[in-house]
């Protein structure tokens, strides 16, 4: 059999390709696609209409803009993709705004050469909600490239650690935790987010586990007055959530939240955890369990993925 040419239009379905041990069949990527190290070598064949180098605000307006014209966020290199001759494209359903969809693929594959086999490559579209459909999405790609056993080995570790992270913060006391998401507007973080906050040994607030990132108000955030908040914008590396930090500052109710006056206000590198549903979603709870349970948990990451804010 042919090795299959994998191309991963989607952060996350890398790293689930790379954890079955299959990153040396990857020909080609998305833009956001930076994990493992070795496929920044790999052409990138998408690329934004959004100016990333903006304040949560610009961004906003930049996608409210864009999707009144009713065009794609996204554009791919077409002609590169054809080169390129992949066998299986990953890509995603999840969220328009966040990666490459299917919709964004339609005209490479209406016109794909078809070639000696006669057949346009398979696309495999992933859509995950919650843990469970993370577990599934790593099946689904396993399935695809013919590696069942790699997946399910994959599955059982990765949920291992939960388990065993859970174990390590069990009958500790379990704080309250706001997870935002977006910072102007603000956003708190849904889908998978509750449930890794809730294996860390916090309680999460105003998101259900398997639902969409609701939408916030500032006076609904000061009513809860969470005992810890964590501040990891979607797409924002560490250092873009400490420079967009004057947006949630300059706000009056800012100063007067709990975790604010006490210091428990913390800035994390979401673009490559919280916000990427694959494999490191297990770090993204590791990294949760050492801000809200120092005394037990030390992985290591303060100072790479996360920050602790100071007192005003």
């Amino acid at each position: 059999m042919t090795a299959q040419r994998i191309v991963s239009l989607l952060p996350s379905a890398t790293e689930i390709v790379a954890a079955l041990g299959l990153a040396h069949r990857l020909v080609g990527r998305s833009h956001q696609c930076d994990f493992p190290a070795g496929v920044a070598r790999l052409p990138a064949l998408s690329s934004t209409k959004i100016r990333t180098d903006r304040t949560s605000a610009e961004i906003d307006a930049q996608v409210n803009e864009i999707l009144r014209s009713a065009v794609s966020v996204y554009d791919v290199d077409t002609e590169t993709l054809k080169a390129l001759k992949p066998n299986v494209i990953l890509t995603q359903t999840q969220c328009a705004i966040c990666a490459v969809t299917p919709a964004d693929l339609e005209a490479a594959l209406c016109s794909w050469p078809r070639g000696d086999s006669g057949l346009a490559p398979a696309l495999v579209s992933l859509e995950p909600n919650d843990l469970a459909d993370v577990w599934g999405d790593i099946r689904k790609v396993a399935a695809a490239l013919n590696a069942q056993a790699a997946g399910e080995a994959a599955i059982a570790g990765l949920q291992a650690r939960l388990a065993a992270l859970s174990a390590q913060v069990a009958g500790r006391p379990r704080p309250t935790v706001a997870a935002l998401e977006w910072f102007e507007p603000l956003m708190a973080g849904g889908n998978w987010m509750p449930e890794l906050i809730e294996a860390a040994g916090g309680r999460p607030l105003f998101a259900q586990a398997g639902q969409h990132s609701p939408w916030l108000s500032w006076e609904d955030l000061a009513a809860a007055d969470p005992d810890v908040i964590l501040l990891l914008p979607c797409g924002f590396r560490l250092e873009e959530s400490l420079a967009d930090l004057p947006a949630l500052q300059r706000h009056p109710l800012w100063p007067g939240l709990k975790a604010v006056r006490e210091a428990r206000v913390y800035a994390i590198d979401g673009h490559h955890y919280f916000n990427r549903p694959g494999p490191r979603l297990v770090e993204s709870a590791e990294i949760t369990a050492e801000i809200l349970h120092p005394q037990a948990c030390d992985f290591g990451w303060e100072g790479r993925a996360w920050v602790r804010l100071p007192a005003p």
